[in-house]
């Protein structure tokens, strides 16, 4: 191999203050490691001798501990793109420490190309191998990683041992054409390979090689619990519903799924349902609840940006490579949550919300309207765009305190004309082809928790004689009683 081989504190020597950097990876899934925790320590040192040390950080979603953690407590990140759910960045996000865009996972590529944003000076790639004529073989992840490497000045590679070689072999790499000259994506099928195993780059651009042997660092979710236990089989019992009613094609279509223990929750419920056929699924994120369903025969096919698995399901994929190496396939991102393909495959969409309003607008990302949890990621990507959209939560959190269906959502991120489909522990409401207030009791019947159904139904009750039963005056008082006294159930709606 004719590339430098380097310490991650020599890679991150080049880096500067200011620097735009790039990363692979979606997810902990497919990041490097070792370069950005160096990175960090910088940041200390340049910290402690009285100078300013900061890069602006880009990547194909959330990170890992080693990174947007490591990072975020060193007070090294400035501005932060498309997406994250570190903790301690969490808290430099919400002090306005960091600048933070939260984006479409599918735009963040294409807006960089289109010069929209900035463009990254430097790309940190996990590989695990490199070619001298620059070809890089991806890890667990496609992300964005085609578009930094083609746009950054500087590719430094972190070549870590500890993945599977045959890695390679699951990864589609395709980078779409910009318009003017933009062409339909040739994907017809969830199976469909449309571009290469390796990705190339310009060989000048790699500056150096940092040798590592570490796993992805990912632990498994929470095990499943009553109410997560009961959406998922409210949402099997009514796609078996819509299967049977002609709704849904026989033969099933392809599921896209959400991150998190209410969507393997409901991935575990259309394992075991004997109504539902054995699957394909265009997704995001491939977690472990994908891989026991593979193991069972239930998920036949799976493309995704993302082998985002605990690490113990990680090594049984790796000692188990032959069964599943034609089963998988890691695309980007900017393909994986294409608009174009997940129109054209008929994709089944499922993803969780903090909180509903009764007109079926989604908040996913603030709390209070003002806090922001993580971002975005891929839901709308999926939700305006699937041929039918669906998004879970429980009806309450905290004890009840608060309602996850609420008079009017303090922050927005889905519109009621993106949202088909409602589920909570309590039921479905049906939203398809019905005028807002029929929305409104539908959810009030099939999702609010008891308790707040009264208070909601007293809401609608304010403005009877309007299209839409909003009053603004107290569309928000579920929110200020739970500011104000720690709980929702003491919103008061008389004047």
């Amino acid at each position: 191999m004719k590339f430098k081989i380097l310490t991650p504190e020599e890679a991150v020597e080049m880096i500067e203050n200011g620097e735009n950097i790039g990363l692979s990876g979606f997810t902990a899934a497919g990041a490097p490691k070792a370069v950005p925790r160096a990175l960090a320590e910088k940041a200390k040192a340049e910290h402690a001798a009285g100078r300013p040390f900061k890069i602006n950080l880009f990547s194909g979603a959330s990170t890992s501990a080693s990174t947007d953690g490591a990072l975020a407590q060193a007070d090294a990140i400035d501005y932060r793109t498309p997406y994250q759910s570190s903790p301690d960045l969490r808290k430099n996000l919400n002090s306005q420490k960091t600048r933070y865009n939260d984006m479409h996972l599918s735009h963040t590529a294409m807006y960089m190309r289109y010069g929209f944003i900035p463009q990254v000076k430097t790309a940190i790639v996990e590989a695990t191998e490199v070619t001298d004529d620059g070809k890089i073989a991806l890890t667990t992840a496609g992300g964005n990683t085609a578009t930094y490497c083609k746009l950054a000045e500087r590719i430094i590679i972190e070549l870590n041992a500890y993945h599977h070689p045959g890695l390679k072999d699951l990864h589609d790499v395709y980078l779409p054409l910009d318009p003017p000259n933009r062409e339909p994506i040739p994907m017809t099928q969830v199976e469909d390979r449309i571009g290469t195993t390796m990705l190339q780059v310009d060989p000048a651009k790699i500056v150096g090689i940092v040798h590592t042997n570490e796993n992805d660092h990912i632990a498994p979710f929470k095990d499943s619990d009553p109410v997560t236990d009961q959406i998922g089989e409210n949402v099997c019992n009514f796609l078996a519903a819509e299967l049977k009613a002609g709704r849904i094609p026989q033969g099933f279509l392809p599921i896209q799924s959400g991150v998190g223990n209410i969507a393997n929750a409901v991935l575990a419920a259309l394992g075991r349902n004997a109504d539902i056929p054995a699957f394909r699924m265009h997704t995001e994120v491939i977690q472990d609840s994908v891989i026991k369903l593979m193991d069972a025969g239930r998920c036949v096919f799976v493309g995704g940006c993302s082998l985002t698995v605990s690490d113990d399901c990680l090594k049984h994929i790796y000692e188990n490579f032959d069964f599943y190496k034609n089963k998988i396939m890691l695309r980007p991102q900017e393909i994986s949550n294409n608009p174009e393909v997940v129109r054209r495959l008929g994709l089944i969409c499922m993803n969780t919300a903090i909180e509903v309003d009764v007109f079926g607008h989604v908040n996913s990302t603030h709390f209070y309207g003002r806090q922001m949890m993580n971002g975005i990621g891929g839901s709308g990507d999926f939700a305006r765009n699937g041929y039918l959209t669906i998004f879970t939560c429980p009806s309450v959190a905290k004890g009840g305190a608060i309602s996850s269906i609420v008079p009017m959502c303090s922050h927005i991120d889905h519109t009621e004309h993106d949202v088909d489909i409602v589920v909570t522990e309590q039921g479905v409401a049906d939203l398809r082809g019905k005028s807002p207030r029929e929305r409104a009791e539908e959810l009030i019947e099939k999702c609010a928790h008891p308790e707040y159904k009264p208070m909601l139904r007293e809401y609608l009750a304010r403005t009877p004689g309007f299209h839409t039963p909003c009053d603004v005056t107290k569309a928000l008082e579920f929110h200020k009683a739970f500011l104000k006294e720690g709980d929702m159930r003491k919103a008061v709606f008389n004047d």
